[in-house]
C-alpha cells in the first residue's frame, strides 16, 4: 500500500509539472484543495490507463463534485471510466449505477461547456446500448437520437439502424408514434443512408435492418396506405412527400389498384412525367373504363417513349383504345404502326387485327349477300395467318361461308369481293367445308 501511495504521489507531482503550462485547467484557490485535486487527478489516469475503471471512479467522482469545471478532460475520461466499470462489475444493480453516470456525465459536460453538437451522437448511441430493453428508459436513448439529427441535421450512418430499433422498440412499448410518423422518420433516416451511399459506401446492411424492422411493426398493408394515407393526401393534394411515400409502399406491398396510388402516380406524373409513369396511369385508367382519360395517357406516353420499342407499346395500347371508342380504322392504322415501330410485335398486332374483324360482323353486315357479309371472317383468316395465330384461323374458318351459299348466289370458290365496310379488304373466296 505504501509503495501504491507512493506511485501516485509521484504521479501527481510529474502531472502537476505538466498541466501547469496547459490552458484550460481551473486548479483551486486554495492550496490544499489544490494539491488534493492533483493527487486525485492523477490518480484516476493511473487507474485507468491500467484499466482498474471502478477504483478510478473515487477520485474521479471527488474531481466531478468538489471542481465540477476542473477541465473538460475529466468528462471525456469519465465516460470510459464508468463504461469500463459497468462492464468491470457483475451486480445488477452496480452495473445500472455505472451506466447512469455515463449519461449523468454527457449532461454534466453539456452544462459546462455547451457543446453537445460534439458528442450527442455518442451519448445517444451508449443510451441504446444501455438502455434499448428498459422499456421506460429507452425514451431517453431517443431523445438524444432526436436532439443530435436537430443539432446536426443528421447522424453517422452506422448509427441509424440503432435509432430505428429505438423507434420500433418505443412504438412497441408505447405507440409513441403514428404511423405517417413513423414512415416519415424512416424515409428521412433512409434519405441518411443513401447519401452515404452515394459516396460509393456500402449501406446494404443498414438498409437491411431498417428494412427488417419497419415490416416488424405491420404498419403498413394496403389498407393503411389507402385509408389513412390515401385520406391525408385527398385532404391535401399538394402534399408531394406524402405522394411519394403513398407511390413507394404501393409499389412495395403492391397495392396498385387503390384510389391513393393512382392519385399519387398522378401527382408524381405532373411533377416528373414519364413513359412508365404515363403508361401506368393509362393501365389504371383503362381499369376504370375510362377510354378518355387513358387515351390521353397514352398519347402522352408516345411522346415521352425513349424507345421505338415503348413507342410500339403506346400505339399498340391506342389501338385497343381506338377500337373499344369505335374508332376502328384509327384502331387498325396504329395496331399497323406499332408493328412498323417493332418488328417483334407483327405476330401481337395482326392477332388483334383479327379480333377487330372477327367483332366487326355485326356492324358490317348488309344483309343481301351471305357471301359477302361472311367475307369479313376470311379477312380475320389472313390477318390470323399472318400473325400465325392457328386457333384464330381455325375460329375464323369456321364461319366462312358453305359452298352451298356461294353457289345459291352464283359465286366460286377462288373469285374475289371486296369485305366493304370499314374492314375494306378485297379477298380470295373460300369455304369452311
Amino acid at each position: 500500500m505504501k509503495l501504491k501511495a507512493t506511485l501516485l504521489s509521484l504521479s501527481a507531482l510529474l502531472l502537476a509539472g505538466m498541466v501547469q503550462a496547459q490552458d484550460g485547467w481551473n486548479w483551486p484557490a486554495d492550496p490544499a484543495q489544490e494539491a488534493k485535486a492533483r493527487e486525485l487527478n492523477a490518480a484516476y489516469v493511473d487507474y485507468m490507463k491500467s484499466e482498474q475503471f471502478v477504483a478510478a471512479t473515487k477520485p474521479l467522482n471527488w474531481l466531478l463534485v468538489n471542481v465540477p469545471n476542473l477541465n473538460e478532460s475529466i468528462y471525456i475520461n469519465g465516460v470510459n471510466i464508468y463504461k469500463g466499470a459497468s462492464e468491470e462489475v457483475t451486480d445488477a444493480a452496480k452495473v445500472a449505477v455505472y451506466q447512469d453516470s455515463v449519461l449523468a456525465i454527457y449532461d454534466k459536460r453539456g452544462e459546462l461547456f455547451n457543446n453537445e453538437s460534439n458528442w450527442i451522437e455518442n451519448k445517444a448511441y451508449y443510451g441504446y446500448q444501455f438502455y434499448k430493453d428498459d422499456k421506460d428508459k429507452l425514451k431517453i436513448a431517443v431523445a438524444d437520437f432526436e436532439k443530435a439529427l436537430k443539432l446536426n441535421g443528421a447522424i453517422n450512418y452506422q448509427l441509424v439502424p440503432a435509432y430505428f430499433n429505438l423507434v420500433y422498440r418505443n412504438y412497441a412499448y408505447h405507440k409513441a408514434y403514428s404511423g405517417e410518423q413513423i414512415l416519415t422518420m424512416y424515409d428521412n433516416l433512409n434519405g441518411i443512408l443513401d447519401a452515404e451511399g452515394a459516396k460509393g459506401t456500402d449501406v446494404s446492411s443498414q438498409k437491411g435492418n431498417m428494412e427488417q424492422l419497419l415490416v416488424a411493426m405491420e404498419l403498413i398493408d394496403c389498407n393503411f396506405i389507402e385509408n389513412t394515407m390515401g385520406a391525408k393526401l385527398k385532404a391535401d393534394p399538394t402534399n408531394e412527400v406524402l405522394a411519394d411515400q403513398i407511390f413507394k409502399y404501393s409499389v412495395q406491398y403492391k397495392c396498385f389498384s387503390s384510389a391513393a396510388f393512382l392519385q399519387a402516380l398522378e401527382i408524381k406524373h405532373a411533377k416528373e412525367p414519364s413513359f412508365s409513369t404515363s403508361q401506368v396511369i393509362a393501365m389504371r385508367y383503362m381499369q376504370e373504363d375510362n377510354t378518355a382519360k387513358a387515351e390521353n395517357m397514352w398519347d402522352q406516353a408516345y411522346t415521352l417513349a425513349e424507345n421505338p420499342t415503348q413507342k410500339s407499346d403506346a400505339k399498340m395500347e391506342l389501338a385497343k383504345i381506338y377500337f373499344k371508342q369505335g374508332k376502328k380504322s384509327a384502331a387498325r392504322a396504329a395496331a399497323k404502326e406499332a408493328a412498323d415501330l417493332d418488328n417483334s410485335k407483327t405476330s401481337d398486332v395482326y392477332s388483334l387485327i383479327g379480333g377487330m374483324y372477327m367483332n366487326s360482323f355485326n356492324d358490317c353486315k348488309g344483309g343481301e349477300s351471305r357471301a359477302k357479309d361472311y367475307s369479313i371472317y376470311i379477312a380475320a383468316y389472313n390477318a390470323y395467318q399472318r400473325a400465325g395465330d392457328r386457333e384464330g384461323m381455325a375460329n375464323a374458318r369456321s364461319r366462312f361461308p358453305s359452298r352451298e351459299e356461294l353457289f345459291t348466289e352464283g359465286l366460286a370458290v377462288g373469285s374475289t369481293v371486296n369485305t366493304g365496310c370499314w374492314v375494306g379488304e378485297t379477298v380470295t373466296l373460300a369455304t369452311r367445308d
